[in-house]
Parts: C-alpha cells; sequence; structure tokens
C-alpha cells in the first residue's frame, strides 16, 4: 500500500469501516483484490461500498481505456494511483478501411506527458488506432526507467527511428511489438540499437516492416528470442546459422513474419514448431501446400492468421492438424480484386469446423458463402463467441440459391448463445437484424456494412440486445428514427459509429439536445439540417467534448 495512502486510525474509524459494508482490514482487502484480474469483475467490486472503491482504487496496477475521448488523463491518474500497465484506444475501427479522415485525433502524447508526472512506475502500453509521433517514442524510453513492453497496433505517425529509441532507451524491455501500422520505413538499422546487454527481450514482431535488416543484428536477438522477421538473400553458412537457431527454441510459443517465404525457410521452423501456439502468416503469401506442411509440425496450435492465398486447400489442412484450434483468422491478400481467382471459400471453412471443435474465434474474409453452410459450421462449433464474416461483395446473396443470407446469421445467434461479437454481410434484409434482436441476448459488438431494409432493423437491435456496448454501421439504410431509437442506450454503450447512411444533422442534433452527457461528433461538408451526415461518432464521456478536434469534426 502506497506510503501516502491515509490509514484508518481508532476503533471510532473500523466501526465506521463496518457500516460501509466492509469487516476487512484494508491491507488485507486490497491484497485480495489485487488477485481479482478481470476488468469487469474489478468495477463490480469498486460499486460495492466506499471502502472496496478505496481499496481497489489502490490496488489496482492496470487500466483498460476502449475510447481515448471517454476520460482525460488527469480524470485517470486521479482515481488509480498506482498503475504499471495501460491499454489504450484511439480511432474509431472504421478507420481501418479509410473511413475516418486523416489527422482526426487520438494523438498519444498528452497522456504520456501526465503519465510521466504520476506512474514513474509505468512499464507496459498497449495501443490500439493511435497516433504515436517520433518524438512521442522518444518521451517514453526517456521517461519511463522501468518499462517494458509496448505493444503498437493499427497506429500511425512514426518512423523507424521511433523504434530505434525505444531500442536504445528502454534497458529493460521484455517486449516490442509492432503490428499493422502506418510506419515510415527508413531502414532495418533500428534493430542494431538494442544494447548488447538486453537479454530480458521476449517477443519483437516487426513482421509489418519491409526494410531489409542486418542479419548479424538478427541473429543476436533470434539467439535469445527465436522469431524474427527477414527477407534478404541468406548465404548458405547463415542458412545453417538461422536452423541451429530454431533448433535451439524448443519453447518457442508464437511466430510471425515470414514476408517472402520460401519452402526452404519454412523448412528451418519445422524443429522449433512443437510448442507453437500461435502462427501469424498474414504476411506471407503461401500456398496450400506450403501451409499443410508446416502445419503438420504444430501440433499444439490455437491460433492461426493466413492469408486467403493459402485457398481451401490450405484450410483442409488446418481441419486436418489443429484439432485444438480456437482462433482463425483468413486475411484477404487483395481486398480490392473484382474477381474470385484465388481465394477461399465455404469449403475451407466447412473443413475447419469438421476437424477443430474447439473454435470459438473466426474473421474470415471471403467471395462467396450459403446459408446452408454457415448453419453447417455453427452446429459443428456453437460456442463462437466472436464471429466475424466478411463476404466481399456488397450485397452479395448466398451464391447457390441466390436468396439473402439471413438464415445464415440466424443461425448463428441462435446457436451460438456465447455470441459476443458479429460482423455480418453479403445481401442481408431486417430479418437479420430481428434475429439478432431477438436471440443475441450476450452481444457486446455489432458491425454491419452494406446490409438492412428500414430504420426498424436497427430498431430491432436497440431494443433487444441488452448487454450491446459498440454499435458500428456503414453504407445501410438507417436513419434518424433508427438513431433516435437509442436514446436510452447510448450512455451504456461505448461508442456508436454510423457512416453513409441516411441520418441528418437534424436528427444528431436532436440526439445531442436529448442526451446532453454524449458526446455527438458530425463529420460533415457542410449543408444545411436537412442534409444527410457523412459520419457520426457518438460516445460516453466524463472528460465532456474533446479539445483536439479538428475543424472537420462538429461536435454538437
Amino acid at each position: 500500500m502506497s506510503s501516502k495512502r491515509k490509514k484508518k486510525g481508532g476503533s471510532g474509524d473500523s466501526d465506521e469501516s463496518t457500516r460501509g459494508g466492509s469487516i476487512f482490514p484494508d491491507e488485507v482487502l486490497e491484497r485480495v483484490l489485487g488477485l481479482v484480474k478481470s476488468r469487469k469483475d474489478r468495477s463490480s467490486v469498486s460499486l460495492v461500498c466506499k471502502d472496496w472503491f478505496n481499496a481497489e482504487r489502490w490496488s489496482r496496477t492496470h487500466v483498460f481505456i476502449g475510447n481515448c475521448y471517454s476520460v482525460s488523463p488527469e480524470i485517470v491518474i486521479r482515481r488509480f494511483p498506482n498503475i504499471r500497465s495501460v491499454s489504450l484506444k484511439g480511432k474509431p475501427r472504421f478507420s481501418d478501411f479509410n473511413l475516418v479522415p486523416p489527422n482526426w485525433g487520438a494523438d498519444i502524447h498528452s497522456w504520456l506527458v501526465v503519465f510521466a508526472s504520476k506512474y514513474p512506475n509505468l512499464e507496459e502500453l498497449r495501443l490500439k488506432r493511435m497516433t504515436v509521433t517520433d518524438e512521442s517514442l522518444e518521451f517514453l524510453g526517456r521517461s519511463f526507467p522501468n518499462f517494458k513492453a509496448l505493444s503498437m497496433m493499427s497506429c500511425d505517425g512514426f518512423s523507424t527511428d521511433g523504434l530505434a529509441a525505444i531500442a536504445t532507451h528502454c534497458k529493460n524491455l521484455t517486449e516490442l511489438d509492432i503490428l499493422e501500422n502506418d510506419i515510415n520505413d527508413k531502414s532495418g538499422n533500428w534493430l542494431s540499437c538494442f544494447p548488447d546487454t538486453l537479454k530480458s527481450l521476449q517477443v519483437l514482431n516487426f513482421a509489418s516492416l519491409n526494410s531489409d535488416v542486418s542479419f548479424e543484428s538478427l541473429e543476436k536477438l533470434l539467439t535469445e528470442l527465436g522469431t524474427g522477421s527477414f527477407s534478404q538473400e541468406l548465404t548458405l553458412r547463415q542458412y545453417y546459422d538461422l536452423e541451429d537457431a530454431f533448433k535451439s527454441c524448443n519453447n518457442l510459443h508464437t511466430l510471425s513474419g515470414l514476408l517472402e517465404s520460401t519452402v526452404l525457410y519454412l523448412q528451418v521452423l519445422f524443429p522449433a514448431s512443437a510448442n507453437l501456439t500461435f502462427l501469424n502468416l498474414s504476411y506471407a503469401i503461401l500456398h496450400g501446400g506450403e501451409l499443410a506442411g508446416l502445419l503438420s509440425h504444430c501440433p499444439a496450435l490455437r491460433r492461426l492468421w493466413v492469408l486467403d492465398t493459402v485457398e481451401d486447400k490450405g484450410l483442409k489442412a488446418v481441419g486436418l492438424s489443429c484439432p485444438l484450434l480456437e482462433e482463425l483468422r483468413v486475411f484477404p491478400a487483395d481486398p480490392y480484386a473484382d474477381n474470385l481467382v484465388h481465394g477461399v471459400t465455404e469449403s475451407g471453412f466447412l473443413a475447419v469446423s469438421y476437424g477443430c471443435p474447439k473454435l470459438h474465434y473466426v474473421l474470415y474474409f471471403c467471395h462467396q458463402m450459403t446459408n446452408e453452410a454457415v448453419a453447417t459450421i455453427v452446429q459443428n462449433c456453437p460456442d463462437f463467441t466472436h464471429f466475424r464474416l466478411c463476404i466481399m461483395n456488397p450485397h452479395q446473396p448466398d451464391y447457390l440459391t441466390k436468396q439473402p443470407m439471413d438464415e445464415a446469421f440466424g443461425a448463428v445467434v441462435k446457436t451460438c448463445s456465447k455470441l459476443r461479437r458479429l460482423a455480418i454481410s453479403g445481401l442481408l434484409t431486417d430479418i437479420t437484424f430481428e434475429y439478432i434482436g431477438k436471440y443475441a441476448k450476450n452481444l457486446e459488438t455489432l458491425s454491419v456494412a452494406f446490409a438492412g431494409s428500414s430504420d426498424w432493423g436497427m430498431q430491432c437491435v436497440m431494443s433487444g440486445c441488452p448487454k450491446l456496448r459498440k454499435l458500428e454501421i456503414r453504407d445501410s439504410p438507417f436513419g434518424n428514427a433508427a438513431l433516435l431509437s437509442g436514446l436510452e442506450r447510448y450512455e451504456s454503450m461505448r461508442s456508436l459509429w454510423m457512416s453513409a447512411c441516411k441520418v441528418t444533422m437534424n436528427g444528431c442534433r436532436i440526439l445531442a439536445k436529448q442526451v446532453p452527457r454524449l458526446n455527438v461528433e458530425v463529420i460533415k461538408d457542410g449543408g444545411s439540417d436537412e442534409c444527410e451526415a457523412e459520419s457520426v461518432y457518438v460516445y460516453r464521456s466524463v472528460a465532456g467534448p474533446r479539445r483536439d478536434a479538428p475543424s472537420f469534426v462538429l461536435t454538437l
């Protein structure tokens, strides 16, 4: 317990504590609560009574902030004085599809300045869709002497110079995970900035970088780490050195990268694959036979990310070789391809469902699907918590029957009672949304694209999904009636995003007036109140309207 914490004194204080609901001394209660790791459980604990609120406050070391504008850093440091780990999300998810303009916001620097003043022992920072500059990374490396872990996913604004600053100044680094970021990739020389004395590094992922790196620098880290990413040609001696390094990696659990893989390189990995639980090949253009050869050496695999170049043949190998698989993500190698030349279909998805009964998380990009296939898949794997099916051609029906895909997603929500996240696509009518409202009682996040018939669809979801926290919609026919159907729900949700829908400025103003504690932001190119709002972002915040909104964002 912090030495600055005011402790209870005499018996009078003890009686007051008992009346407040706690019969335990502060020190005991804080130690017990320190064993509670779930964010939801800790939040529930803090609501029991004032004593439990204070104990939870002082014992918490990690904070998760799902929207960087829902709270200010000043409020965070007042609420939790002993934080050592922070997870922070910024832009709406649809920024991944270029639906959020550049310079929208979500800059990390103001957070780091505040944290430096109150959290000198900060050890871990996990960022998603935040803007991070090289100056911020330099500040981070110099301000927190015990810093250990940095993860950045879908962030922008920095270059390999910033990574060099982290490598130079973070002497106790255990993890540097750089995934799917918009980076100015100047060179691979930043790897040489890690000190020769660094022995703590356990996770290094820079698979999204393409610059050539020094094999010597990589080998130095690889000996300790057992993973890396490179694309340069190897001499025969370097190949054997690499092979020897991987042979020593008997406890390797995660492997990613392989941007320019060949059969020769894949064979190097075989000795280190027996204990792999996570294989990220989302940057590797592999064919089905190559994937099959690798997976035959990965009996313990739980998570697999691949490109659709593996085709159905590769996914059939997944079903045959990975009985413990829990998560599958299949990304498109070319998301803008008009015609299906290579890719995956319902056949590959079915094969995985037959061979992987523990599967509960899927992200699946494809060009064709059928209602019957989806119904069979969820019967084989009824424990889905995350089901994200992305049929890349908008308004694509069941390609065999030419019927809408309503029954497919109806089967998902009827069968998968644990479902928490759902992404829907294809030709869908309001029937899909009626199914969701009726059956998806544990749904927390719903993503909608090019779907629905009328406002009634969204109204069904808002009235029928009591646990809904995040709703994101694009290119759908929902208007003001749909928007305003959530008046009583938005304060209990994290956020709502609607773009290219039928919502008008007048509808947005009504929402802002009816629920003034919400931040209602509109991205709009002028026009009257009856003009459709280009994009609407609605979220709850205890910090009020944000102070860094750019000129193209109107806060109502």
